[in-house]
């Protein structure tokens, strides 16, 4: 009789296997609306590595909703990990602790991250995080009403409101204390 070891990922085994940089918004939840999830992808060298990282996020966070790789290689041996998390104030703190716990598994630091948001790259850190993009799901869909609406108004269009807050809505949001 034979017995399988399971191993987990440990201490600095994803050491040159990821790329410093965390990508945010670059693709669409498969578990939800945009506007209600926030994606991020990393970049991992190895099929094997992606996969174990995937258990990890998995398996080590409850505030993760869903993490998977890219189904097939994105160039040779080279592979995206996805995470997709709530879009919700705390996405921040979350992500600062993902970012701080990789650093017992990669040669990174949380100070070594960039953050690519939008095509444009900016080192990684609460602040501007919580600047650029949208942490609640109205937020998020105050932006991207905003741009719609920029090519409504060049269209000649009407201009639309996806969301109206109301009376109640606000007396709910006052009483939960959003």
């Amino acid at each position: 009789m034979r017995s399988q070891l399971h191993e987990g990922i440990g201490y600095k085994d994803l050491e040159s296997m990821m790329k410093s940089t965390i990508h945010v918004d670059e693709f669409s939840s498969k578990m939800g609306e945009d506007a209600d999830i926030i994606v991020l992808s990393f970049f991992v060298r190895d099929n094997r590595a992606a996969k174990d990282l995937v258990s990890w996020f998995e398996k080590g966070y409850d505030f993760v909703l869903d993490a998977d790789m890219s189904p097939g290689e994105i160039k040779p041996n080279r592979y995206l990990v996805y995470v997709e998390i709530r879009r919700r104030h705390a996405a921040v703190k979350q992500i600062d602790l993902l970012l701080d716990d990789l650093s017992t598994l990669t040669e990174f630091s949380p100070n070594d991250w960039v953050m690519v948001y939008q095509n444009k790259s900016h080192p990684w850190n609460s602040e501007t995080f919580e600047k650029l993009v949208p942490t609640s799901p109205n937020q998020y869909r105050e932006v991207k009403e905003k741009d719609l609406n920029e090519w409504r108004v060049a269209a000649g269009m009407p201009v639309k409101n996806t969301f109206e807050r109301d009376q109640d809505m606000r007396a709910l949001q006052n009483a939960a204390g959003i």
